[in-house]
């Protein structure tokens, strides 16, 4: 039974999220469109700016509780559907559009926080960080500097979330708060925020829900713009949906935060690490099995799609197995990792058409989910 006092996300949260929907969809229709290495790297440059900038007010969220202010959030999910209406022309004028906007919402983020008298050592970047100043920059620069810019700025933001000891920071508050008190007494004191990880994990989760969803809507909308449907195209559709289902259980019913096999005791910053990398992987593997029934009626899968989808299974089921092997024991993060690797480049090397790939990944996954059944089921 579940505890009382247990949280859930809010109406205003659920509400903001609705952001994520439009964000995902363009970023996966930006892939889509953009295929290639260039196409590739401003698509993890463009999805990692929009995950820090919804992660800010997420974490905003889980520490204030009832607390949290709405017209900052409200504000912030329009700097994100700017963001996100601004992604098909982020070649163009609109990149600048994009980096304004994402610069408004960091800003509102750190401006959320004053007041609160609190600082957050798991996620620091939620209180500005130096990886704005390159963004900020970049609103005066040209192709392709600014690209470069917002890169070194996400790279900032990363160093400082993920390599700074939270324990080490904390202690260094704690110590200039003290000596500031001495010189100061009337000033207030600064609290250290820790998140709620049980409610942090169901916002993750309903991140990975959102990006299933994008899947469904990919396949569907591919399937209603064919001209005839025969066999074939129902194999890849419904094949399609099934592999979407195994990842909904490999990622949610077997995992913490929408990442397979994580333990919900795991630290804050490797969730939001993993989080991170699953939710960008997923999200380009939505975008990819779209292009897996679009060429159904040409009998064959574009080695770019095919090798996508194939990396994108490949790389959750190789996040799993790590996941696994922190857990369990490094024997049990081998048990699914066979299936997750081999299954997916046999499907690549064959290239055995749109259904044919779609149910060897389909196989992938299973795989996996049976491997891990007698330890997810206390067995």
């Amino acid at each position: 039974m579940a505890d009382q006092g247990e949280r859930h996300a809010s109406w205003l949260e659920l509400f903001f999220d609705l952001v994520a929907v439009a964000g995902v969809a363009q970023l996966s229709h930006l892939l889509h469109s953009s295929p290639g290495w260039s196409g590739a790297g401003l698509y993890v440059l463009c999805f990692l700016a929009f995950w820090t900038a919804w992660m800010c007010f997420t974490v905003y969220g889980n520490v204030a509780a009832g607390t949290t202010q709405a017209l900052p959030v409200l504000a912030a999910m329009m700097g994100l559907a700017v963001m996100a209406a601004a992604v098909p022309e982020i070649h163009g004028d609109r990149a600048k559009v994009f980096a304004l906007a994402y610069v408004a919402v960091r800003v509102l983020s750190d401006r959320a926080w004053r007041g609160r008298g609190a600082v957050v050592v798991d996620w620091p970047v939620a209180q500005m960080g130096a990886g704005v100043v390159p963004w900020i920059a970049s609103l005066w620069a040209g192709d392709p500097w600014r690209y470069y810019l917002w890169a070194l700025g996400l790279v900032l933001d990363l160093v400082v979330s993920f390599t700074f000891n939270r324990d080490r920071m904390a202690r260094a508050i704690a110590e200039r708060q003290a000596r500031a008190s001495e010189r100061r007494p009337e000033l207030r004191s600064v609290t250290i925020a820790r998140l709620d990880e049980a409610h942090f994990g169901e916002r993750l989760g309903l991140f990975m829900i959102i990006v299933l969803g994008e899947g469904v809507l990919m396949v569907t909308q591919a399937m209603s713009e064919l001209a005839a449907w025969h066999g074939a195209v129902f194999g890849t559709a419904i094949g399609s949906l099934a592999l979407l289902a195994g990842l909904w259980a490999l990622l949610l019913q077997r995992g913490f935060g929408g990442i397979p096999m994580l333990a919900d005791t795991a630290p804050p910053r490797t969730m939001l690490l993993l989080h991170c990398l699953v939710a960008g992987v997923l999200a380009a593997l939505a975008s990819g099995m779209g292009e897996l029934v679009e060429s159904v009626p040409h009998g064959h899968v574009e080695p770019s799609a095919r090798w996508l989808v194939c990396a994108a299974v490949a790389a959750i089921g190789v996040v799993g197995a790590g996941a696994a092997a922190a857990r369990y024991g490094w024997l049990w993060g081998l048990r699914p990792l066979a299936p997750a690797v081999l299954i997916p480049a046999l499907a690549g090397l064959l290239d055995p058409g749109a259904a044919g790939l779609v149910w060897l990944l389909v196989a992938a996954v299973a795989g996996q989910l049976l491997a891990t059944r007698r330890k997810a089921t206390g067995q």
